[in-house]
């Protein structure tokens, strides 16, 4: 038997404790291999390879009995996706203090194990031990770790003292010869999904786990029918049209999500909250055959779409055909599949508009009042609140930058006629007080028929919905105006009132109807569908935008009265918030759509994480931490680990053909287990539990590998007839678990499954789900030959993710300034070429399929393009100012690219690998010497009449800076590192002053 391995792996090590306590001999081999790029690898012989370190232990040094084998591969589970990943970020370039906590938290769960046995299973030592014992070693072996976190936790240090006295573990140790100071390999590791806490990284096997009771006779008998008879049963695929309406004898299902508005990026809380959501609700029911229309569009009316353009310098139609095109791409590279993705600003959305409002007043439930407005004489126009500002009239404040609607220093509501020496945001002319008569809804006088409509269907909609619609109606509904002395909207189409425009909140829910109008010339068809078709609406929202669909959009439909569809399911989440804050577009704090592509990471891996923390009954938190911790252990470990490892059997014993099957009563049991989770996540789908459902995809992957681990194929293909048999049926059982996780994940990852389709050599309409019945189906007949297996995922680094954290921190503009006085730092731009160009060739060495190392090969050529505009920019630079910019840039870069090499020769002694690192080391420090000789003949007197200059300018732009922060906002914390800044600028250039 081989062990490939790279050096200080400590993988590697648990692989040679197994080998010596079951006296088995190994061979260490340091080389580069096909297949699998994570180490160590274990050979048994060239059909048998294990990829997974900890189930490399399990074959090394297996459990017969059953019962505590169960024990073990879950805690080995356990330390592949919770101990393992924190331990790995812990030990990173300065971790966060969320890392230390999580890692802590494993650490007390180890402790607590120990606390009444020798071992953590008992009295005897198992792979789990060795798993983690291995694992934990830069911990325990290093005096100053060692300190910091298991200084309290003497069950652990015991244990660990009691294993490393072992003999056969201090000789592994000593043929593993790695440090307990790292730096460490990349690790494998038996990665399964911790189901019982998907929420946090910090859960542990015993964390809320409910116990449940084998599969019954009556399941067991199910999913035997369903195995032998289920795929006969499912109806005929939907014939999909190019025009999408309701079909008769059909569920038919209109999903509409929240219309964002266009004058901004959308981020990631406002992605998960409403498009996404729904894109993945869309695609669950069209995985179930239900004739599905999911539309959606930009909200593009209102003052703040106006107001966007005053401050661009635009038209309103312009500000909204440049972020149409914004949000479009957003969502194109975020693989949400609108049938329809349109825009409110069209001639249907204000002919349906008018329609409905004159059937309004018609039926008596408008009225008129006359409310004082601010009037510009000016410019001859009511004022809405945002084009009015002035002084906050709130004492103690006193703000001169205060708004119609906020004064954004104390963050208290304005009314505009209170404001204090009010002026027109477009002249600065001061607007006089005057009457205007407007137009409201009656909502009182619907509130009857809405409170009736509302408990008839609220036990549908998602809890925060109906916190929200049952605060609403807690107090009497009052008249609400329909109508603003605007210009950019919906004209009124009533005599005396034709000037003015209609409220953003009541023409934006008829976007939904006019999009459809759009998209299938026949929105009637499904907003007043014939009572002969089943059409039911479900809406996908954050909870902000819960009131004008619970409350101002149906009071609208029912006072229409003619019959047009009514939400029965509403599905609104709570905040996802941002690291240690929360999300804002106003202040550009958070991750938006655009940074997400930029980042490299995935579409597929920015889906499934943002899914696993949808905020579905609370808020929620993104974590750069948690994300690489999930991408590593559920998606790497768990899920491309079991669908790998299966089709690479196949592919191995069998030469990619699905073996004839021989289920025995264990196998049925399997399938009944399975069956449980695929019920329940039907039952959460249905009920827009989307993270839930989730939950239940990973626990099917874990009861795959619990089953290969169990049945051990790689045995019973060498034994008799009879093993051999027993072996094909248990590869091809899980070739069959992988086609239905690839049904149950294409709403979730639908680039991978699509990619996992090709492995499995099967088109997408043969993987389907019948809701009526879950179950397991034979997706892959007997003789079904499947494609080359290849991984679905790439592993991120910690030191990738503390880098992004850093790129996203602060302000949007903040970020904008960081980047743009990057532009002429050659030096770094030529560093990342070099580093991004590696990068690129390793992954067009271990994979052909474009799609993976495309999106690095376009980074590539960005950043190409930025060392050219920024090598053209250098050129008309003077010289002297050029040298001294480059030495301090040239100094930082030799630093790093030192690293970089000593990192690289500390890992490999292939010269071929290190030898370019330090040429272009050497290079900069040429370039360093030469830069350093300009420096110094520069004229002394130039320099600093030129760094005053500089400064003045610079302090200049600073000062901006300053006043529109804190015109912006009143958060200290913002503002006041820019404030420091400006007073170093002023403090040198007095110093440079006094010296002239």
């Amino acid at each position: 038997m081989k062990i490939y391995t790279n050096k200080n792996n400590t993988g590697t090590l648990k692989l040679l404790i197994a080998a010596n306590l079951a006296a088995k001999k190994v061979e260490i081999v340091e080389a580069e291999f096909e297949g699998p790029r994570q180490l160590p690898l274990l050979e048994v012989d060239p059909e048998l390879r294990f990829f997974s370190s900890n189930a490399a232990v399990q074959y090394l040094f297996p459990i017969l009995d059953m019962s505590e084998n169960g024990q073990c591969q879950q805690l080995q589970e356990w330390e592949a996706t919770r101990l393992q990943p924190s331990l790995s970020a812990a030990l990173g370039k300065s971790p966060a203090s969320d890392v230390k906590q999580v890692l802590k938290s494993s650490l007390e769960h180890v402790n607590g194990l120990l606390g009444g046995h020798q071992y953590v299973l008992g009295d005897k030592i198992s792979a789990a031990d060795i798993s983690i014992w291995s694992t934990l070693y830069p911990l325990t072996h290093n005096d100053d770790l060692r300190e910091q976190y298991l200084k309290e936790l003497g069950n652990i240090r015991r244990w660990s003292d009691a294993i490393g006295g072992a003999k056969s573990v201090q000789e592994a140790v000593r043929q593993w010869g790695g440090s307990p100071t790292g730096p460490f390999g990349q690790i494998s590791a038996l990665g399964l999904p911790q189901v019982a806490n998907l929420v946090s990284p910090a859960g542990s096997p015993d964390d809320d786990a409910e116990v449940q009771e084998g599969p019954t006779p009556e399941e067991i008998e199910a999913a035997k029918e369903g195995w032998l008879n289920g795929l006969s049963k499912l109806q005929p695929p939907l014939k999909q049209e190019k025009i999408v309406l309701p079909v008769k004898g059909r569920k038919n299902v209109l999903i509409t999500s929240a219309l964002p508005y266009v004058n901004n990026v959308p981020h990631l809380g406002n992605i998960i909250g409403c498009v996404l959501s729904a894109d993945i609700f869309a695609r669950y029911c069209r995985l179930c055959d239900y004739n599905t229309l999911y539309i959606c569009g930009t909200d593009e009316y209102g003052t703040a779409t106006e107001t966007k353009a005053l401050e661009e310098g635009v038209t309103p139609k312009q500000i909204c055909d440049k972020y149409f095109e914004i949000h479009n791409n957003v969502y194109r590279w975020f693989n949400i599949g609108f049938d329809y993705f349109g825009r409110t600003s069209t001639e249907e959305q204000a002919e349906i508009t008018q329609r409905l409002f004159l059937k309004l007043n018609e039926n008596g439930f408008v009225s008129s009042q006359t409310v004082d407005q601010l009037f510009c004489e000016k410019c001859d126009r009511f004022l809405a609140d945002r084009f009015v500002e002035g002084t906050c009239p709130h004492p103690g404040c006193g703000y001169e930058g205060a708004r119609g609607d906020q004064c954004d220093k104390c963050g208290r509501l304005v009314n505009a006629p209170e404001l204090l020496q009010p002026r027109c945001k477009v002249c600065a002319h001061p607007p006089v007080l005057k009457p205007s008569e407007q137009l409201f809804i009656e909502l009182g006088q619907l509130e009857p028929s809405l409170r009736s409509w509302m408990s008839r269907w609220e036990h549908l909609w998602s809890a925060p919905a109906r916190a929200v619609g049952r605060a609403w109606l807690r107090e009497p509904l009052r008249a609400r105006a329909l109508t603003r002395d605007l210009r950019w909207g919906v004209p009124v189409p009533l005599d005396g009132y034709r000037h003015k425009v209609f409220y953003v909140w009541f023409d934006a829910p008829i976007g939904y109807m006019s999009i459809t109008q759009c998209a299938t010339k026949q929105y009637e068809a499904w907003w007043k569908p014939d009572k002969e078709y089943d059409v039911s609406l479900y809406q996908f929202m954050a909870k902000d935008n819960v009131p004008f669909h619970v409350v101002m959009f149906p009071a609208t439909v029912l006072g229409v009265n003619e019959g047009h569809l009514l939400v029965k399911h509403l599905f609104a989440t709570e905040y996802l918030n941002y690291e240690e804050g929360k999300f804002s577009k106003s202040r550009g704090v958070g991750v938006f759509g655009n940074d997400a592509q930029d980042t490299g990471i995935p579409s597929d891996v920015w889906r499934f994480y943002l899914a696993s923390i949808r905020p579905e009954t609370s808020d929620s938190s993104f974590s750069w931490t948690e994300l690489g911790t999930r991408n590593n252990s559920e998606l790497l470990n768990n899920l491309g680990n079991f669908c790998h490892r299966s089709l690479s059997f196949c592919s191995n014993a069998f030469k990619g053909l699905i073996p004839e099957p021989n289920p025995r009563r264990s196998d049925y049991e399997l399938m009944a287990l399975v069956n449980r989770e695929i019920a329940a996540y039907v039952q959460n789908m249905e009920k827009g539990r989307l993270r839930e459902a989730l939950r239940h995809v990973l626990s099917i992957s874990r009861l795959g590998n619990q089953h290969m681990q169990s049945e051990q194929p790689w045995v019973l293909l060498k034994g008799s007839e009879d093993d051999k048999q027993r072996g094909a049926t248990a590869i091809g059982l899980c070739c069959q678990l992988v086609a239905l996780l690839c049904a149950l994940l294409a709403p979730y990852v639908p680039d991978t499954t699509r990619k996992l389709r090709g492995q499995l050599n099967v088109d997408a309409e043969k993987l389907r789900l019948n809701p009526e019945n879950p179950r397991l189906l034979r997706y892959l007949p007997p003789g079904h030959i499947i494609g080359k297996p290849e991984p679905l995922f790439v592993k991120i680094e910690q030191e990738r993710l503390e880098e992004l954290r850093a790129r996203y921190a602060g302000t949007q503009s903040q970020r904008a300034d960081k980047k743009n006085s990057k532009t002429l730092d050659i030096a770094e731009l030529e560093k990342a070429i070099a580093e991004q160009g590696d990068a690129v060739r390793k992954l067009k060495s271990t994979t052909k399929d474009k799609s993976v190392w495309q999106p690095e090969v376009e980074k590539l050529l960005e950043l190409k393009k930025r060392l050219t505009e920024a090598q053209k920019q250098a050129e008309t630079r003077p010289a002297a100012n050029q040298a001294a910019g480059d030495v301090a840039s040239l100094e930082k870069a030799i630093a790093e690219q030192g690293d970089a090499v000593r990192k690289l020769k500390s890992t490999t002694k292939d010269k071929s690998v290190w030898q370019p690192e330090v040429e272009k080391l050497l290079e900069l420090k040429k370039r360093l010497t030469e830069a350093q000789k300009q420096a110094e003949t520069r004229p002394a007197a130039n320099q600093a009449a030129g760094d005053v200059a500089s400064l003045e300018k610079a302090i200049a732009e600073q000062g901006d800076k300053v006043r529109k922060l804190k015109a912006s906002t009143k958060d200290k914390a913002v503002w006041q590192p820019e404030v420091n800044v400006l007073l170093d600028l002023k403090k040198r250039l007095q110093a440079l002053q006094v010296k002239k």
